[in-house]
Order: structure tokens, then C-alpha cells, then sequence
């Protein structure tokens, strides 16, 4: 499986970092930093497990402790119980880089454990590194968002507003997108709300079907959404077919079952113009630096489409960012309410 740079640097940024240790500057900050944050803890008896930031480590003027702060919400938000504190900014011998140290606990750990974890932002305050480059500031996502409001075209099914907008860039030969078929599908019935976009990544240099099937699928979506999705699970059902000898058989029978005609759908995947659509969600892709499948955005925050993740935390993260987008909140299901 491939890797999506941005969730990749999330995760990274995630991931507690053993072994923090303060450096001194080389010389101390003309003045204190403002005050440093920490998440709230849950419980009125619990106490914060950091102790107070030493002024000598804020030596960058640039960006903010409030800034950072504002990052980490948006990125951590959607778990209660992670408590964080701002520890150091400081400058590197790069004009304008800044290396930010941040320590993370967790709300009521009786070891009170505190871990380490940093990152450089980019003297343009808009990018920062983590093990990749990733975006920064406030509103993270927030140009992730508008680009694939204005430029994810594919196939889409549920709501017909784009207000809450999953799209997921998928390979009809990767498994672990035939493995997030089911999530997404229970993430649609839990979010009603939801308009999702199916956008073409195939992987051509792994998957050598994909391809083809991604100009099949192109076709069956010009005759409408609705087939292409059936066509999507019948690819999916039938995975295993996509061999060099079988691979094309297997969308036909994948067409048949949409309820189109294979011969239509051939000739149609044959045209120059419809490499051309596979090429712009590509293209589309590329420009996201993604490079894995399946990647599922909302809203512009990537989230976890994985067995692998548990689905409680995967809705979690979504039910964050409507709360940050200030969109309504699914009723609760009755099925979940009796439980």
C-alpha cells in the first residue's frame, strides 16, 4: 500500500515521540511566551501533567503559541481525553524555519506520562514538516476543501448538497479499497447528510488493471451514478478476476450487472477522452499529494477508511469537523440508541 503524504504527516505528528529532552537557545527570548495552553481536563480532580514552559525556549517570533494551538485543534480536537502544551518555538539556523516542540498526554493516566513530539513550520507560516510536508496554520484543511469542492467531478451518491462532501480517491484493484467499500457504505448510513464523490486513482505502476478498470467505470458514469456504483461492487465482488488473462471479462461481467452493455462500455473506454477523465482525477490527486488508496477526505481532513482503525474513532473524526464547520449533527439512530 502506498502512502498519503498528508495523512502520513498527521500521523506522524500523532505519534508520541520518546526522549524529549529541552535544548538551550543561544540566546535567551527577549520576552516570555504567552501563556501556554493546554486542553482541558476532563475531570474537575484532574491536574495537568506539564509543568510550566521555560520562557529561554520561545526564540522564534514566528508562528504564535496561539497559532500552534489553534493547529493541534483542529487536528486533535476530536478526542477528549489528549492533553497538549506548546513547550518550545525556536529558531533554526534556517532564516524563518521554526522548530516547535510540542508534549502530549492523555487525561487521566495515573503515570501522568508525557511524550514529545515535533515539527518545523515553513517560513511562509502555511506549510510545516513533520516526516512530510503538510499544511499549517488555524484551518488546516481548509484549501484541501475548496479544491475538491470545485475540482472532485467523479460519480456521487447521498446528499445532493456539498456542504459535508466525503470524496475518496480509490484503485478498483487494491485490496484495501475493496476493504473500505463496507466503511464507507456504514459511514453514508450514519451520515445522511453526506454527499460522496468516487474520484479514480488508479496505481498504474503496481496495479497493472487498474486502468482499464478506472476507463470502464468513466463510461458506465456517463449513463449515471447510480450504475457505476453497482458496477463498483460487482469490480469489487469480483477482484480476483483482474489478471492479465481475466481482467477484461471481468468488467464486462462488472458491466452486465450495472445493467449496461459491455460491447458500449468497450468502445467507450477505448476513446482517447476518456483516458483523459482518468487522467484528471489523477492529476487531481497528484496535486493533493496523495499517494495512497484509498484516501477519504471530509471536508478536507483526511480520515482513516481502514479495518485496521477502529470505526468508532474513524466517526469521531467526522463528527469534529461538522462540529468545526458548524453543520448540524446526525440524529441519533434508534438502532444506536436501544443499544
Amino acid at each position: 500500500m502506498q502512502k498519503h503524504n498528508l495523512t502520513l504527516a498527521i500521523a506522524a505528528l500523532c505519534l508520541a515521540l520518546p526522549g524529549y529532552a529541552q535544548t538551550t537557545p543561544s540566546k535567551p527570548a527577549p520576552t516570555p511566551p504567552p501563556a501556554a495552553a493546554t486542553t482541558p481536563p476532563t475531570s474537575a480532580t484532574s491536574a495537568s501533567p506539564f509543568q510550566a514552559p521555560d520562557p529561554a525556549n520561545f526564540t522564534a517570533d514566528s508562528p504564535t503559541v496561539a497559532t500552534v494551538n489553534s493547529f493541534l485543534k483542529e487536528l486533535w480536537g476530536y478526542d477528549p481525553h489528549r492533553l497538549w502544551q506548546v513547550a518550545a518555538i525556536q529558531k533554526t539556523r534556517v532564516p524563518g524555519l521554526s522548530r516547535i516542540t510540542v508534549l502530549v498526554a492523555q487525561d487521566g493516566d495515573a503515570k501522568n506520562r508525557v511524550q514529545g513530539s515535533q515539527f518545523f513550520v515553513l517560513p511562509d507560516g502555511k506549510h510545516a514538516i513533520s516526516d512530510d510536508v503538510m499544511s499549517f496554520g488555524p484551518h488546516p484543511f481548509t484549501e484541501t476543501k475548496e479544491i475538491l469542492k470545485a475540482r472532485a467531478n467523479g460519480p456521487a451518491r447521498g446528499a445532493a448538497s456539498k456542504d459535508l462532501l466525503f470524496v475518496e480517491f480509490s484503485d478498483f484493484q487494491c485490496p484495501h479499497c475493496k476493504d473500505a467499500k463496507g466503511i464507507v457504505d456504514h459511514l453514508l448510513q450514519d451520515f445522511p447528510n453526506a454527499r460522496l464523490v468516487y474520484e479514480n486513482f488508479p496505481l498504474r505502476k503496481i496495479h497493472p488493471a487498474a486502468e482499464q478498470a478506472a476507463e470502464y467505470g468513466v463510461c458506465v458514469a456517463k449513463t449515471s451514478s447510480d450504475a457505476f456504483f453497482k458496477f463498483e461492487d460487482a469490480v469489487f465482488d469480483a477482484q480476483a478476476g483482474l489478471t492479465p488473462e481475466g481482467t477484461t471479462q471481468t468488467l464486462k461481467d462488472a458491466v452486465t450487472k450495472a445493467g449496461l452493455s459491455p460491447a458500449d462500455v468497450a468502445a467507450c473506454a477505448a476513446e482517447p477522452q476518456t483516458k483523459a477523465t482518468v487522467d484528471e482525477s489523477v492529476k487531481l490527486a497528484e496535486d493533493l499529494e496523495i499517494n495512497q488508496t484509498p484516501t477519504l477526505f471530509v471536508n478536507g481532513r483526511p480520515v482513516p477508511a481502514s479495518p485496521s482503525v477502529p470505526y468508532e474513532l474513524t466517526k469521531s473524526m467526522i463528527s469534529y469537523q461538522i462540529q468545526l464547520d458548524g453543520l448540524p449533527q446526525p440524529a441519533p439512530k434508534l438502532s444506536t440508541l436501544s443499544k
